[in-house]
């Protein structure tokens, strides 16, 4: 039996026009798609009659579906002579965990390729017409991950990232909003600092919030935020707080949500 072939896909981070054109291609082609929980019903709505499916989502807390046991699947499916998708939300390689799947595969001898995703940060940055970078405001950008396996401790370089001159983006950071916001407000950022919180962000469910750094605990809890949320820190988003005041929407202070 000849060997398959696994492409390892970003689907981007939710409206599924923003799949690239490789991507559509490659689901069109494949035998098999590997998913996960953040790829949405419009995205797997795509996938061809007579494809296998393969739901390996998981969560904080609970992994139905471990790692070591997704990375057999797509070996074995690519031994067998299978064309796979592994479809992971926004980008394979940014908090997707797409390298050590590339790793297993590639010593498996399994080929392989890595079609890249729009990822979060991006993606609901463009929808909320906020840039990631600007002349003045930002002349960096980082993004880190807030969440660390088995509710460990965070053990981020946490003086390195309170800069104000970067605009830093924390991926699945709610469950430890206090804790980032404490550690950064303690290394110097101040708490007037501009943050725009996305949760579902670019899909029909988005809900968004533009506050305050030393609000954005108390706030997030609040919104009773459900599904994947994005917090981008910096002076960048207070460009959202400005527009949504020129478009009248629902003020609060210094809060805006915008449903």
């Amino acid at each position: 039996m000849s060997m398959g072939k696994v492409y390892l896909v970003g689907a981007g981070p939710g409206d599924p026009e923003l799949l690239t054109v490789k991507a559509v291609r490659a689901i069109a082609a494949a035998d098999v798609v590997v998913y996960d929980r953040l790829v949405p019903d419009g995205i797997l709505a795509t996938i061809g009659d007579g494809v296998a499916r393969i739901n390996v989502g998981k969560r904080a807390g609970s992994h139905p579906v471990p790692q070591r046991e997704i990375n057999d699947i797509i070996v074995k499916l690519g031994r067998a002579g299978r064309t796979v998708v592994r479809l992971k939300g926004g980008d394979p390689f940014i908090f997707g965990r797409g390298s050590e799947e590339a790793a297993e595969l590639a010593a498996a001898g399994i080929p392989y390729e890595v079609i890249p995703g729009i990822t979060a940060a991006q993606g609901c940055a463009a929808a909320a017409r906020v840039p990631l970078t600007h002349r003045g405001l930002a002349t960096g950008v980082r993004y880190v991950t807030g969440h660390r396996k088995a509710d460990e401790p965070l053990d981020l370089d946490w003086d390195s990232l309170a800069d104000p001159e970067t605009t830093l983006v924390v991926y699945m950071g709610l469950a430890n909003v206090e804790e980032i916001t404490r550690n950064l407000m303690a290394r110097g950022l101040p708490g007037s600092l501009p943050v725009l919180a996305v949760c579902q962000g670019t899909t029909a469910q988005e809900r968004r919030i533009c506050t305050r750094l030393d609000a954005l605990a108390a706030v997030t809890r609040e919104a009773a935020f459900t599904g994947p949320v994005l917090f981008i820190i910096g002076r960048v988003a207070g460009l959202a707080l400005q527009r949504s005041e020129q478009n009248h929407e629902i003020d609060v202070g210094a809060i805006s949500v915008v449903a």
